[in-house]
């Protein structure tokens, strides 16, 4: 419920604090004191459309803070989390207005889009008025209404999943349908590609290895003759080595008569010849590297060519034809199986739409069945508020051509207001004083079901006096037990039930230069004036006093 309403410079109202408690608050006063100030203040901290005519004269912003206390999983905390933000259990909405027509929005301090705001203000309050447009008299919420008073989320809720279920198997089906014409135009080609790419077998990183052994084996090719000619040096006929091995074995047998002289030499010559036979060894490892066998180099230049010219008619990369050929597989097989896979999903398809709309049939029923005791519980209200000739009705239109996520039930409450008459659309057919009554009456029926915590009604009480006034009065308090009650009213008989009397006033400032709003919370004797002005007018009489102190004691 709102617990707080700060105001800073806004029209009228320099600064301003109120209290609210649970229960019926009845904020009266003379025409232009500021009561329409007053709700389009709240208004504004709850989202509504910002205006810089809304700047009191002189400051550079104005501010409107309402503190809300909001029950654990209330509809309000979701949206918080859904942007996130922690619920503390209080929620402060903040808006501030500039001069210059500008806005920023607030929640728990923390700046959030005036989207945001509007949503979670919505959930937190309902603001209903002669010409209100955005509560009870859209359209648009009357399913949910009717939902809400036939106690039927949970059943809303599971449709919405097979709903989505629903969706999720014709969106399958569709993308594979579409896959499959999309083959099916391009058959012949693809079967053909499928083939030479098949037969064809690209590898990854296959072309970069073929270009690797190829141009190794033509780099031996061109120094094999090099490499065979130093080995004939060394170890060939044209070798030293037979000639350094006899000159080692002619010094050892000269050894023994000159070792000084012979040994040096010998060691030098042994490791000349050792160097030799290493080089030998080398050049031999070498030569058998660079040998290649010529028809392996002719293979590989055939399938180099195969690879290229097939990604030159392919138009991707060589490195892409292995993908390509696996894609082209996989369409053939698309093909050949598609047929079968299509008529599984067609199958999964038409289960779903037979799990759907069983349960958006049954659902439909108990609307209907709702909506009966619906009628019958608005209808026996409008009687007190001197609508007895008038008839609620709520009109429910199947139409399982338009299915939605809700079913597809498209739900009005209609009105007739004299018998006779043609019934249609509460907003079209009943008058301003009709519409308010009308409303107050869903109010009093829906209130513990899909209704905001705090319900404001600005004034709907003109018009009508009396009876009829103390039977809004009576409503009104009902209301309060159940849901916070705010109300901006002229009848003394709504404002003898309050549990909270609030006066708006306007008072002079800077010897009458400038004028600001004031909001007094009236104790019992104030209240009494208060309700003896609203009665006699502007000469305040015992009579009047007496009966004010009458509504007060018949109220309680």
């Amino acid at each position: 419920m709102l617990a707080r309403l700060s105001i800073r410079d806004i029209v009228l109202i320099e600064r301003l604090d109120i209290e609210f408690a649970a229960g019926l608050a009845v904020l009266t006063g003379e025409t232009g004191a500021g009561k329409s100030i007053l709700l389009d203040a709240f208004a504004l901290a709850l989202g509504g459309r910002g205006d810089a005519g809304l700047v009191r004269h002189g400051a550079e912003q104005g501010q409107v803070t309402a503190v809300f206390d909001v029950p654990k999983q209330h509809p309000a905390a979701a949206i918080l989390a859904d942007n996130g933000l922690e619920d503390t259990g209080e929620m402060i909405l903040r808006r501030v207005q500039f001069a210059d027509g500008r806005t920023r929005a607030f929640i728990n301090d923390s700046p959030i889009s005036v989207q945001t705001l509007k949503a979670v203000g919505s959930a937190l309050v309902e603001i209903h008025g002669q010409h209100d447009e955005r509560a009870l008299v859209d359209a648009a919420t009357h399913r949910r209404l009717l939902d809400a008073f036939a106690g039927l989320e949970k059943d809303v809720a599971a449709l919405e999943t097979l709903w989505e279920a629903r969706r999720a198997a014709h969106a399958t089906l569709d993308a594979h349908r579409a896959a499959m014409e999309q083959a099916s135009r391009e058959a012949d080609y693809l079967r053909h590609a499928a083939d030479e790419l098949q037969k064809l077998a690209p590898k990854d990183g296959e072309e970069a290895a073929l270009a690797e052994r190829r141009s190794a084996m033509m780099q031996g090719e061109k120094i094999a003759g090099d490499l065979r000619e130093a080995r004939d040096a060394v170890g060939g006929n044209h070798s030293p080595v037979a000639g350094l091995s006899a000159a080692v074995r002619r010094l050892e047998r000269r050894a023994g008569h000159a070792p000084d002289l012979v040994r040096p030499a010998v060691q030098a010559i042994d490791a000349a010849i050792n160097a030799l036979e290493e080089a030998d060894q080398h050049l031999a490892a070498a030569l058998a590297a660079a040998d290649f066998d010529p028809d392996e180099l002719e293979r590989i230049e055939e399938r180099l060519f195969a690879l290229r010219g097939a990604a030159r008619k392919y138009s991707t990369p060589v490195e892409g034809l292995a993908a390509l050929a696996s894609k082209y597989a996989a369409d053939v097989a698309l093909i050949d199986a598609g047929a079968e896979q299509l008529k599984k999903l067609e199958a999964a398809a038409a289960d779903a739409d037979r799990r759907y709309d069983g349960a958006a049939t049954r659902l439909s029923a108990a609307r209907a069945k709702s909506a009966e005791k619906l009628n019958k519980a608005v209808n026996a209200e409008l009687t007190p508020l001197k609508l007895e000739r008038a008839k609620f009705s709520t009109q429910i239109d199947p139409d399982s051509a338009s299915p939605g996520p809700q079913g597809f039930d498209r739900v009005e409450f209609w009105v007739q207001t004299n018998p006779g008459t043609r019934p249609g659309p509460l907003m079209k057919v009943a008058s301003g004083g009709e519409l308010a009554r009308f409303l107050l009456a869903l109010k009093v029926v829906l209130s513990d079901r899909g209704s905001a915590p705090t319900l404001v009604f600005d004034e709907i009480d003109t018009g009508v006096g009396g009876a009829v006034a103390d039977a809004i009065g009576a409503r009104l308090a009902r209301l309060a037990g159940k849901v916070q009650v705010m109300a901006v009213t002229h009848a003394p008989q709504v404002a003898a039930r309050a549990d909270q009397h609030l006066l708006i006033s306007k008072d002079a400032l800077d010897r009458g230069k400038r004028v600001a709003t004031r909001v007094a919370r009236l104790a019992a004797d104030h209240r009494r004036e208060e309700i003896a002005r609203m009665l006699a007018g502007a000469e305040i009489t015992a009579e009047a006093r007496a009966a004010a102190e009458r509504l007060i004691k018949a109220a309680g």
